[in-house]
């Protein structure tokens, strides 16, 4: 039997939203400090349930953090919960969880926003994933620690308009990941290939892409959005990669419109 993850729950809706974070995150991302969106879908009528995935913030890692372990802890949460509908919200990784789950096993999952995310990790040609991870990883082989390794890389991943409580937020987040499951998630989502699942997504599906990001450039997402049978498509401007935290508020009221639009609120 699969351990439960950590979660925060707000709001008494019928639909849960299930936040799933990124590599570089944990459930408080979704958090009123950071980007505030756990309490924005509360307060639009929504479950929100923000979720720390195995191995990340206070839920235990049951073995090497992976892709397995990531989707069985998310299927668990849904399993616990039994809400009447279920919407999965997942930013970059989170939104690799959360394609996988769906083309694994999608019954009980009514919807997808799938944010700075993509379809595949790269390019399919191992060497260049196998380079990617090694100098993604170099700030750690060299003894720096995940403090200075997001003070490195995090000003990477948001707009020349980023204001620095955000560019703070995100490092701080960033930091308190633990190595060992950096590592062990970085590994495991360069092997991520779900490109040929997207025509087979049934439900209700947004795609949130942002203006200055390189990790997911929005040409690459709108191309996953072509994909999906129906899928909506917005690109929020003057964000990055961690839009979610750089622009909650136009984040947060694009999520809150896409819901009300397919899972209005009882």
């Amino acid at each position: 039997m699969t351990a439960l993850p950590a979660f925060d729950m707000q709001g008494q809706g019928d639909t849960a939203v299930l936040l799933l974070h990124g590599i570089g995150g944990g459930r408080s991302i979704w958090s009123d400090a950071a980007s505030g969106t756990a309490r924005a879908l509360a307060e639009a009528g929504f479950r929100a349930v923000a979720i720390d995935l195995p191995g990340y913030g206070d839920s235990a890692a049951i073995g090497t953090p992976g892709m397995d372990g990531f989707v069985a802890a998310v299927r668990a949460v849904i399993d616990r919960i039994g809400a009447r509908r279920t919407v999965l919200l997942g930013h970059s990784m989170g939104g690799m969880v959360a394609q996988e789950l769906v083309a694994r096993s999608p019954l009980g999952v009514d919807g997808l926003v799938l944010a700075c995310t993509s379809a595949s990790f790269g390019k399919s040609d191992g060497e260049w994933q196998a380079q990617f991870v090694a100098e993604r990883l170099a700030p750690l082989d060299a003894g720096l620690g995940m403090a200075a390794m997001a003070a490195r890389l995090v000003p990477g991943l948001v707009s020349p308009h980023a204001p620095a409580q955000a560019l703070q937020v995100a490092q701080d987040v960033m930091a308190r990941v633990p190595e060992a499951t950096y590592r062990a998630a970085l590994r495991a989502i360069a092997g991520f290939d779900r490109r040929a699942a997207l025509p087979q997504i049934a439900v209700p599906t947004l795609l949130l892409a942002a203006e200055h990001d390189r990790t997911a450039p929005p040409e690459a997402m709108q191309r996953m959005a072509a994909r999906i049978p129906g899928a909506e498509y917005l690109c929020l401007t003057q964000a990055g990669h961690i839009a979610n935290v750089e622009a909650a508020a136009a984040f947060n009221a694009a999520v809150v419109s896409f819901l009300r639009r397919h899972f209005m609120a009882a």
